[in-house]
């Protein structure tokens, strides 16, 4: 590892006031693990009593920040499986109306396809189908080959109370960066 030299912490100090500026409480760029996550989660808690949010606003951002996490260390193309790990980027922020959560991470581009369909769908329904579906999923029961019963982006998008935003950014010939937003609304129109 190279030796930090002081433009770059200029750089980096620079950084920090726009990330102020535009309501970033939170970065984090590294391994994610469940010790992360529940750091996350703590820390989340912590910012809601800050701004005496409603424990319903509480409870629904940090279950979407777990939900978040653990999608991201599941689905990385930099998951340690023997370590249970996953490497990404994590940030939060507030704004008005809403807290909203970053994340990036790498993954395969023939996943690409897949994942993005995934999410136009959750998009494509209202709070009432979400939950609809919710539960029906919990019902069925079937698990994928990654553990879990594709309640994730379903979970997310009932607990944010919106539409699900990605961006996909070329990284290879093999990867791309899956960069995905989560906007927690302070009150959901259901």
């Amino acid at each position: 590892m190279k030796e930090l030299d002081i433009t770059f912490i200029d750089s980096v100090l620079g950084m920090y006031e726009i990330l102020q500026e535009n309501g970033v409480v939170l970065i984090y760029l590294g391994k994610f693990d469940y010790n992360v996550t529940q750091m996350f989660s703590l820390i989340t808690e912590q910012e809601t009593e800050l701004h005496h949010e409603s424990k319903d606003l509480s409870r629904r951002l940090n279950h979407a920040v777990i939900e978040v996490l653990q999608n991201m260390t599941k689905h990385s193309t930099e998951f340690y499986a023997e370590l249970k790990f996953g490497k990404g980027m994590f940030m939060l922020g507030k704004n008005e109306d809403s807290y909203v959560i970053y994340t990036a991470n790498k993954i395969p581009k023939e996943n690409v396809a897949k994942l993005t369909s995934s999410i136009d769908e959750v998009n494509s329904y209202d709070y009432k189908d979400l939950r609809t579906i919710y539960k029906a999923q919990l019902k069925e029961g079937k698990l994928s080959e990654k553990g879990g019963a594709g309640l994730g982006l379903i979970d997310i998008a009932r607990k944010s109370g919106g539409k699900l935003e990605y961006d996909i950014k070329p990284l290879t010939d093999e990867l791309d960066y899956f960069i995905f937003k989560v906007n927690v609304s302070v009150e959901i129109k259901s």
